[in-house]
């Protein structure tokens, strides 16, 4: 049975939705749930559901010996990024070579790098007048939203879709694909 590490930095919905995922699969489980924010409501979610947390400040994520050992001791052999807002660290990368799926609210490469993330991809999908948009689940590289491409979904737009209607079809797509996705890659290794 693989572990899995799921880090966040919010509201938790797409965690919520690993873990529960998870719960009956024979091939992995969610071990822990990381924070950079000790308010995430993600953390009350997974402790909800029996998954442990832990917090780890933005400062002390820059530092392996204060990730590293933690993955360690709970075995973990997988992390899954559901809206961590922060950069992984170069460590990190190499301690987790090919092993760091991430979720981006767009179709890559339109809409990544730093600072497009939930709120700000859609403001900037409708701004641009897009017919579609999507989800791309992606390998963790060194570079900001610029690692291997595992999976994409789309979703047609219309001149009508509001910002939040536009948020809402994405929500749709990462609850569908994200758990799917992860588990045919952790399957995959």
């Amino acid at each position: 049975m693989k572990k899995i590490a799921i880090f966040v930095s919010g509201n938790g919905t797409n965690c919520e939705n690993l873990i529960r995922h998870f719960q009956s699969s024979e091939l992995a489980r969610v071990e822990l749930v990381v924070s950079n924010r000790a308010d995430a409501f993600a953390l009350t979610r997974a402790e909800n559901l029996g998954v442990e947390t832990a917090v780890i400040a933005k400062a002390e994520f820059a530092e392996a010996h204060n990730v590293v050992p933690l993955l360690r001791s709970h075995g973990i052999d997988y992390v899954v990024l559901a809206g961590f807002l922060l950069m992984v660290p170069d460590y990190l990368i190499s301690e987790y070579d090919g092993k760091i799926l991430n979720l981006h609210p767009s179709l890559l490469p339109k809409y990544g790098g730093r600072g497009m993330y939930g709120h700000h991809v859609h403001e900037a999908v409708k701004a641009a007048g897009e017919t579609e948009t999507g989800i791309t689940i992606h390998r963790v590289s060194n570079v900001c939203d610029g690692g291997e491409i595992v999976a994409q979904f789309n979703v047609p737009l219309t001149n009508a879709d509001t910002v939040e209607d536009i948020e809402a079809k994405i929500h749709r797509l990462e609850m569908k694909h994200f758990p799917e996705v992860v588990e045919k890659e952790i399957g995959m290794v």
